[in-house]
């Protein structure tokens, strides 16, 4: 009987040492913390306007708790990568360069959005001059979309990558299969970026991976597992960038399971009453933000009064987005002829 054998890399905690001897400065560091804080205040700030101010309609998916991934993974790609986001996407929309009125007035369902109001919350991540090239609400659909991209890619002889976001309830859906197995098999330049946040809207991920984790799946499609702690930023850094020179050098794909956790329920109107009880106290002590403002303070790269005005700056931005789309005006009836064909 053949054996498979299954060999995962695992990536921990990162210095900051360690990510300067990878290339990153001192002010790539702030730039990404500003980054980690813009995208915790604006998840914070939606909350408030769709519970408590009901000045959005619809619902929304907070990325509250995971902003490391989408950091880490935007810097490692800067300047030749491309991504696939999922309906929990703001994170992903803000971290390419999106700018964060233009995500706010896509939530308000103004013109001036991302897609001119016409996706909402679970669309807002589709901004293809800026590298986000789509976001389906479709659990699992951006996989083979991904792995699409990179096909296109490959045909135009292009050098790219692209990173096809999903979660740790996406690995079990046929497109998984689908996307790993075609993306191995033409050694596609694409990264299968699993954020494992633990939970499958009700469902724990441990009940529902029956090999313990996504990474180990790898093996099956012949391509690199990646387990990595999706908390800190450095790490998700790290590793985006090896797969990322990996598939660039013609090495094909790789399958990354960030390790994270979501901090809210599933969507705004879900309070997440069956998580075990000190389950969210546990994780928040791991919370990616005041994790990395140690590390940045304990290594000497900048001090608190820089971290507090930095996060003083980007929550005035953040209020300024809110103005900019109350203050814009809804698609006109006579131009969704401009955006619709068939």
């Amino acid at each position: 009987m053949a054996k498979l054998e299954v060999e995962i890399e695992e990536i921990g905690e990162v210095s900051v040492q360690e990510a300067l001897s990878l290339g990153l400065t001192a002010g790539d560091l702030l730039r990404m913390y500003r980054k980690l804080v813009e995208l915790r205040l604006f998840e914070n700030r939606v909350e408030q306007l769709y519970l408590y101010e009901a000045r959005i309609q619809g619902t929304a998916h907070l990325y509250t708790g995971e902003e490391a991934i989408a950091v880490g993974v935007a810097r490692a790609i800067e300047g030749f990568g491309y991504i696939v986001s999922h309906h929990r996407g703001h994170g992903h929309a803000l971290a390419m360069g999106i700018p964060p009125k233009e995500v706010m007035a896509e939530l308000f369902g103004k013109e001036t959005g991302v897609v001119k109001g016409l996706g909402g919350s679970m669309h807002v991540a589709i901004d293809p001059k800026r590298g986000a090239l789509w976001a389906s609400a479709i659990v699992g659909s951006g996989i083979p979309i991904a792995a699409g991209a990179a096909l296109a890619l490959r045909y135009r002889g292009e050098r790219g990558v692209v990173v096809g976001f999903f979660s740790d309830g996406a690995a079990n859906t046929g497109a998984f299969h689908e996307g790993l197995n075609l993306a191995s098999f033409w050694k596609l330049p694409v990264i299968f970026a699993c954020e494992n946040n633990q939970w499958g809207m009700s469902m724990p991920a441990r009940k529902s991976v029956t090999c313990g984790r996504v990474a180990y799946r790898a093996a099956a499609y012949g391509m690199p597992g990646v387990i990595v702690d999706g908390n800190d930023v450095l790490s998700v850094y790290k590793a985006t960038k090896e797969a990322a020179d990996r598939a660039l050098r013609g090495g094909g794909p790789t399958l990354i399971e960030f390790i994270t956790y979501r901090l809210k329920g599933h969507g705004v109107y879900d309070k997440a009453t069956y998580r075990p009880k000190g389950e969210v106290e546990e994780w928040e002590k791991r919370d990616p933000l005041p994790r990395f403002e140690r590390k940045l303070i304990e290594a000497g790269i900048t001090t608190e009064d820089r971290l507090k005005e930095i996060r003083d700056e980007v929550a005035r931005e953040i209020e300024e987005a809110v103005k900019f789309a109350e203050e814009s005006e809804v698609l006109r009836f006579d131009q969704l002829w401009e955006v619709i064909y068939a």
